[in-house]
């Protein structure tokens, strides 16, 4: 079996409801699908969803180098050799992580339907569905609430809340959505590095009735001292995110042990063979992982669940990234029940594109 094709093409998705955090807000997502064919008549599919401000690219660029580079170093190679292909691919492309993602995501795609197995079971089939978070994004206190209580309403039992603007809001805000909810929600929180240390046990400190089950990013990315601090001053679990995208800060979050969780998303770190490297350092240190996602189809969000239902030490998941977006071609591929994600049936990544 040898490669013979790779396509691209863009897929513009916009969001019923804006969503704004510490630094943006967002009203549509742009994604980049890729197919791999192969000689066999497997074909093999993933997708892109770049971010200026986390990986670096731009779906222009993005799809450039799907369409220019990653041929040159695809065609005509056995699509099974993933670890060859990801290198020699890496090297044409040093600095675009969303690329590596969508061609990792279409070359297991590929292994799984040529095996004849799921995504998850090839590589380990811990479990069989986890529990999503779902994000809310910065809003007046009284529209956090009612959101917060939709979502509830609709079956979810996490909700991660967006802030870190304003230390006295986002208390006000934490604190009504508990009253709200009552006490059997999880609850998270997610300062996108709008916050200073201080702000951090502020905010911990007039929340703490309120039970989070763990704070996301608080600092600024680029300060990890802080944010050690942070993690052995607060009673909570700290998480980093922005200040986690590779092995290299995985490896120093690991070696001085400056957080609890870390927060593993495909685009960032390159895809699911660079995730489950990631979660090897994590483990190592006795860190646990959350799998995030970026605004991406559900074809995205799929590879990030095959990946996280595959994994012991991963015990969180925020894969919510495709649930206001319309006109997403691969809707189907994962199922949600009551909060909790579930792949599609199939082998592989289990989804097909609609003739």
């Amino acid at each position: 079996m040898k490669i013979t094709r790779v396509t691209a093409w863009n897929v513009t998705m916009p969001m019923r409801s804006p969503y704004t955090i510490a630094y943006e807000t967002f009203s549509r997502a742009e994604n980049v699908f890729v197919q791999i064919n192969t000689s066999s008549g497997i074909t093999g599919f993933g997708c892109a969803a770049p971010d200026e401000h986390v990986t670096g690219e731009t779906p222009d660029c993005v799809r450039g180098d799907l369409e220019e580079r990653a041929p040159a170093v695809l065609i005509g190679h056995d699509p099974s050799r993933i670890a060859w292909l990801l290198q020699r691919l890496a090297a044409a492309v040093p600095h675009s992580p969303a690329v590596l993602a969508a061609v990792d995501m279409a070359l297991y795609d590929i292994l799984g339907k040529f095996a004849r197995l799921p995504v998850t079971v090839l590589l380990g089939g811990f479990r069989r569905c986890m529990r999503t978070s779902v994000t809310v994004g910065i809003l007046p206190v009284h529209e956090t609430v009612e959101l917060s209580a939709m979502w509830v309403d609709k079956g979810f039992r996490l909700l991660k809340l967006k802030g870190g603007r304003s230390v006295p809001e986002d208390v006000e805000r934490v604190r009504r959505v508990r009253e709200r909810v009552g006490p059997k929600i999880g609850i998270r929180f997610d300062a996108n590095q709008g916050y200073t240390r201080e702000d951090t046990m502020e905010f911990v400190s007039q929340t703490k009735g309120a039970h989070l089950e763990l704070i996301e990013q608080p600092t600024p990315k680029e300060r990890l001292r802080e944010l050690g601090h942070i993690t052995r001053g607060v009673p909570i679990q700290v998480m980093a995110d922005e200040s986690m995208v590779n092995m290299v800060d995985a490896y120093r979050l690991a070696r001085r042990k400056l957080v609890d969780i870390m927060n593993i998303k495909l685009m960032k770190v390159g895809g699911i063979a660079r995730a489950m490297q990631v979660d090897a350092v994590a483990l190592s240190a006795g860190i646990n992982v959350m799998v995030g996602c970026m605004d991406e189809s559900a074809l995205g969000i799929a590879a990030g669940l095959h990946f996280a239902l595959s994994r012991p030490n991963v015990r969180y998941l925020d894969l919510d990234g495709h649930l206001d977006l319309i006109g997403d071609p691969a809707a189907s591929a994962v199922r949600l029940r009551s909060g909790t994600l579930y792949p599609a049936e199939g082998p592989g990544l289990g989804w097909e594109p609609s003739l």
